[in-house]
Parts: structure tokens; sequence; C-alpha cells
């Protein structure tokens, strides 16, 4: 069923069933370039969520009693599932977010290979036997550690609740995923795959609501046994104490205020068309949106005029229009902070080469913005924007410009550009961040770790090391008894 706007209606998915919640309120779900309401979206009650947690204590008891063969092929199925409705679920996706629709069922398709990755690893979640005394059989084993309750934004709405889901169902573990209000019938398409595919009920429940209510009765419920979360650095640290005051553990992908460091070796104009790639997709509102472009003096002017010209050649509109490059801010809240922060910038001495304003139009559309002659002190040099703003400052020293990148209390994406070997080494072990790019402005990969340091959070998603949290490593010393 969908409604008059084409948006799927949006249920919760609770114990295998679909359903509206228990008093029937809802919220909107607005398209973000038309500022039109398109769908509604069901928030649960404390019933609704007692009744998702028992159901994932259930499902768990199914789940990691499943032979591994079987879940993998369950995973490997919604995995199918999904790439075949690429092209529904990213139109959805562009419909509630905003980005364009290339970018959207990407998206989608990529985080099917997400999931058949992590289906795959967790075949190899290895044991050990370690050698002991005569008599003694000393192991090492590996279990799902149990119910895990998530929360993830709506930047990436396919994403997000995917890189979630599908290291809780490949580790053995079920899972309460709360996904955003925002962007609800991208996570109900997702989950739509696995209840097509066969996955037990209980296993994988899908709700949505008030975010402090839903937080706190999960975090406290004794059923859940992991916190996972990707978000803001002030809710993450909210979350994180709630957590810790039932001594759960916890995931927490956080955000940052990625550097970009081009070095006086450097190509300045590959790094600028990279760089501005990099800063304008999904309209910056990346966890590792490159964000401060420090560049070395004497390649500032060509780095500069570069990726001013980069900037005017984005193409902003509705997201399912033809040739659209960029789409509008997700929420009216984005729109008012890039005109905060520019505004800010400004009043201390900035100078705006390009954008800085808000199109003409209807929906939550900010133009790409470059800023050069940014002072330290302006709010944009401290802030996450999250939205497409480039303040370009100049340095003279590599050591001058390590400070600035490391001066913030983030760290979670840094970005380097030099032909040096040893320089790259250098820029290698002095960023202070868990994800670098040498050359380049890549993304986050399903075989390879992401996560960050410092404020920007700890565990780390992809790669083998992504189901870590949800296993837990139990030392077993077994004194045979002849």
């Amino acid at each position: 069923m969908t409604t008059d706007h084409g948006c799927p209606a949006v249920r919760m998915y609770i114990a295998g069933v679909w359903c509206q919640g228990g008093t029937g309120r809802t919220a909107p779900i607005v398209n973000p370039a038309t500022e039109e309401v398109i769908g509604e979206v069901p928030l649960a009650t404390t019933a609704d969520l007692d009744h998702a947690l028992e159901a994932a204590d259930e499902g768990f008891k199914v789940w990691r009693d499943t032979p591994i063969a079987q879940r993998t092929a369950i995973l490997h199925a919604a995995a199918d599932l999904l790439t075949e409705r690429a092209a529904d679920v990213g139109r959805i996706m562009t419909q509630e977010q905003g980005k364009p629709l290339a970018e959207a069922t990407g998206e989608a398709r990529r985080v099917a290979d997400t999931l058949r990755w992590h289906a795959d690893d967790a075949r190899r979640a290895y044991g050990r036997i370690i050698p002991s005394a005569p008599g003694t059989v000393l192991t090492v084993r590996r279990e799902p550690i149990g119910p895990v309750a998530a929360f993830v934004p709506w930047n990436f709405p396919a994403g997000g609740p995917m890189r979630k889901i599908s290291s809780a169902l490949a580790a053995g573990c079920s899972i309460v995923i709360k996904a955003s209000e925002e962007t609800p019938a991208t996570a109900a398409a997702l989950v739509a795959c696995f209840a097509d595919a066969g996955l037990p009920a209980g296993v994988l429940n899908l709700v949505f609501g008030e975010p402090a209510h839903v937080s706190a009765h999960l975090i406290a419920s004794p059923v859940t046994r992991l916190i996972a979360f990707t978000g803001s650095v002030p809710v993450g640290k909210l979350l994180a104490a709630e957590a810790g005051k039932v001594m759960k553990p916890s995931l927490m992908e956080l955000g940052g205020h990625a550097p970009v460091i081009v070095c006086a070796d450097a190509d300045p104009v590959r790094a600028a068309r990279k760089a501005a790639q990099a800063k304008f997709a999904n309209a910056g509102q990346v966890c590792t949106s490159p964000s401060r472009f420090l560049v070395h003096e004497s390649l500032i002017e060509a780095f500069t005029a570069e990726f001013v010209r980069a900037a005017e050649a984005v193409v902003v509109g509705d997201g399912l229009a033809d040739g659209t490059t960029m789409g509008p801010l997700a929420n009216e809240r984005r729109l008012k902070a890039m005109e905060r922060l520019t505004a800010d910038a400004v009043a201390r001495g900035a100078k705006v080469l390009v954008g800085g304003e808000r199109p003409d139009r209807a929906g939550y559309f900010f133009a790409p913005t470059v800023l050069t002659d940014v002072p330290a002190d302006a709010e944009l040099m401290h802030e996450e924007p999250f939205g497409p703003l480039a303040p370009i400052v100049p340095f003279t020293d590599l050591d001058e410009a390590l400070a600035t990148a490391n001066g913030l209390p983030y760290g979670l994406a840094a970005y380097g550009f030099t032909q040096s070997a040893a320089t790259a080494e250098k820029l290698s072990g002095e960023l202070a961040a868990g994800i670098l790019s040498i050359n380049h402005c890549g993304g986050s990969v399903h075989e390879a770790p992401s996560g960050g340091v410092k404020d920007s959070g700890y565990g780390r998603e992809g790669g083998p090391e992504a189901l870590d949290a949800y296993l837990v490593t139990k030392r077993v010393s077994h004194l045979l008894v002849p």
C-alpha cells in the first residue's frame, strides 16, 4: 500500500508482524525537496517497545541456535532481494531523504553487498584451542552477545540500518532497531527483504518513536545486551552514559570534522576535484565528509579556483529530476545551521566565493558554498557543518597544519594529498583519526573497519572487526575426568 505521493505506507515490524502501534500516534514524513508531507510514521508506545524486546529475547534463542549455514543462506537471500529491489528502495530513499536517485539506488545496492560480506565473515568467527596440561582442554569460544538495541540517523537511510542489522544477525544476535522517523520507509523496505527471505520472527524488530523515550527504555531493559549507535557526539555521550549505568557495552560511531591537508607537493587541481566531489556528496551530510581544507600557501590559488569551478558545476535540485547531482538538505534544521555558520564566518571576515545562500524555491536547498579567509575562531572551523560548506585556509608548515587538524576533539576521518611516500607516512602516523585516505576522499567500505577516536566514538564497523562488539569471547577450561 502506498500514499497519494507514492511513498509506501510505513509500519513497525515486531515479532514478525507489521503493525501500526498501540495508540495509532504518528508523525509526518516530509519530502525535503518539496516540503510536502508524503506519509506518516507510527510512534511506539512503551507497550510496543516491551513487545519488541520480548520478541527479540525469544528470537535470539532461536537464531543463536540456527546452524551457521542456514543463517548465512537466509541473509544471502535477503541481500538478493534487496539487490532486486534496489531501484524501488532508491526511489523511496530519494523521496524521504533527498539525495539524487543515482546515489540512493547505489546505496541500496552497496548495502546488499555489506550484508553478504558480514554473512560470510561470520563463518570465520573462529575460536581456538590453547596448549595446556595433560587431561585439560583449554579453548576460547566466540558467542553472540544477545539482543541488540540499535539507533541510526537519517543521512544514510539504507546504509545506517544495514551496518547494524547485518553485523548483529551475522553474529547470531537478535536486534531491535530504531530507525529515523525522517526516513522510515527506507528502513521498512530493508526489513521487508529479511522478512521475505524467511528470517524467523523476533530476530529483527523495527520501531520508531520519540528518541529519548525509545532509547531510555531499550537501554534500561534487562533483555538488551549491547547498544549500537550512529549519530551526533552529544547524543552519543548521553546514550553511552545510560549504557554505563547498567554496565552494557556500546558501539559508538559519532560525528567528526574531517580535515583535508593538501601538501606542497600535491597536484592542486586533482586534489580540489576529488575533495569537492566528496564535499558535495549527499549535500555534505556525511559523518566523514571533508569539512576543513588546509592547503599549502603555494597551492591555494590553484586549489581554490578549481574547487570553485567544481562547486559551480553542481546541479542542485530534486533528487528525482534528471541531471541533479546534489539534492536538498534533509530538514529545516540543517538549512538553518548552514545559514548560521555562513553568517558567523562572514561576520568574522570570511569571504564567500560561491553559494552562501538558500535558492529562491521550495525545499530545504542550500547552494554549494566555498569560503576563504575564514578565521580560526569562526564556528565553522569548530562545529561539524554537516552540509555543503567548504572553508579553505592556507598553511605554511606541515606541522602547523597537523596541529590545526588535530586541534579539535573529533577524530573520525581525515584526508591528505601528497606525492611523497615519506610525507604520506607522516600523515598516516600523526593525523588523529580512525579513518584516513591519502590522495583521494573515498568513503567507507564493508571489507575494512571504520570508526573514530576521541569524541568521535569507539568500536569499529566494517571488516572482520565489525563482529567484535556483537560477540562475547569465552574461555573454557575443561578438566577431563577419567
